[in-house]
């Protein structure tokens, strides 16, 4: 007859032990008690019950707050390449902050699709890049990233080569890069981009890309003369003015959202994709305190500095600034073309400025 294998009562009482001393260290340090548990986890996971694993958790969240980031980074490196820890553990760590969780995230074996898609919809940005990052993650999970509109996220994504990517993930993604220009590179160098969206992207990506998708990607001569000649129609438009001063209508409803409290970064980021740029600009001039044809003169026409700025004073994040930059510009008809040392200077404004101090260098410029 078979039997179970189970904790034997010196186990329990070590336990036992353990869970007192995380509640009273009794100088026992708390790292000490830590790396107990996750030690006794890890070796006796598979021999817990429910109760007994249940406290465990409770036990190494309890200490987690506590317990130097550098310990609990390292106890995940050891765990990432694990196939035998305790499933529940991995992703105890993997919820931690994203130094902890990332070699989890990024390596161990034991996270299913369902976990890694779990982390997509209840993460921030951070962790949720790191799944794109993932190796081998099939076509559910991209599918599932493609609809963050997170440049991070993309762009890890595309640059993740052992990613499965669905057509319909690929159509998303390239329609993103009209406005996202760090994903056309990456795209267009993607061996399993189908040529049809390759064609696609020769309308917005610059001319080095264009001859690069013209050079690797089978392509109908006139397929890519079309496209050519679309984008040079786009190059050579006059941009579209703003529009006169918004309607009485407008005026009113942003008035009314800001003496309200409820004129935010949201709203701003949700008209502007809807395509309506002129109450876009009202409200942006609203939130900076800034007449509105002065908002739009720094806004459109003195390039990406201004527009990190106004994003900083507002609190638009900096993961959402391209998004900001290439839709406005697009509404305008202006080419939104941002250069690696335009990228290096708005990260600077975004790590270097305070919302009021941004709001001030943008008022005085």
């Amino acid at each position: 007859m078979g039997h179970s294998v189970g904790l034997t009562a010196r186990d329990m009482s070590d336990m036992g032990r353990l869970a007192q001393l995380a509640a009273n260290p009794q100088g026992t340090t708390r790292e000490e008690i830590f790396l107990a548990v996750a030690s006794l986890y890890r070796i006796q996971g598979h021999y817990l019950n429910e109760r007994e694993r249940a406290l465990m958790r409770d036990i190494l969240r309890l200490l987690a707050r506590d317990v130097e980031m550098a310990i609990r980074i390292a106890l995940a490196e050891r765990l990432a390449d694990d196939t035998t820890a305790p499933h529940d553990l991995i992703l105890l760590l993997a919820d931690d902050r994203i130094e902890v969780a990332r070699p989890l995230i990024l390596r161990s074996p034991l996270l299913t699709d369902a976990d890694v898609l779990r982390m997509i919809a209840q993460s921030g940005i951070e962790h949720q890049a790191a799944v794109a990052g993932r190796a081998h993650i099939g076509e559910p999970v991209s599918d599932a990233l493609v609809k963050i509109d997170a440049e991070p996220v993309l762009t890890a994504l595309v640059r993740n080569v052992t990613a499965k990517i669905s057509s319909g993930a690929f159509e998303t993604l390239v329609e993103k890069s009209r406005r996202i220009a760090s994903l056309q590179e990456p795209l267009a160098k993607r061996g399993d981009l189908p040529p049809a969206l390759a064609t696609r992207m020769c309308e917005w990506v610059s001319d080095a890309l264009k001859t690069y998708i013209a050079r690797n990607y089978e392509i109908a001569p006139e397929k890519l003369s079309d496209a050519l000649s679309r984008a040079e129609q786009v190059v050579h438009s006059e941009p579209q003015p703003p529009g006169p001063l918004p309607t009485e209508g407008a005026q009113k409803l942003i008035e009314k959202l800001a003496v309200s409290g409820q004129l935010k970064a949201g709203f701003l980021l949700r008209v502007l994709h809807q395509g309506q740029i002129d109450l876009f600009d009202l409200a942006f001039a609203r939130l900076l305190n800034l007449p509105l044809d002065e908002m739009r003169r720094k806004f459109y026409e003195t390039g990406p500095k201004a527009v990190a700025l106004a994003c900083r004073a507002v609190g638009i994040d900096r993961c959402v600034f391209a998004t900001v930059f290439n839709l406005s510009r697009q509404a305008r008809n202006l080419r939104p073309t941002l250069s690696s040392a335009d990228l290096a200077e708005v990260q600077t404004i975004f790590n270097g400025f305070t919302k009021a101090g941004a709001l001030t260098e943008l008022q005085t410029a």
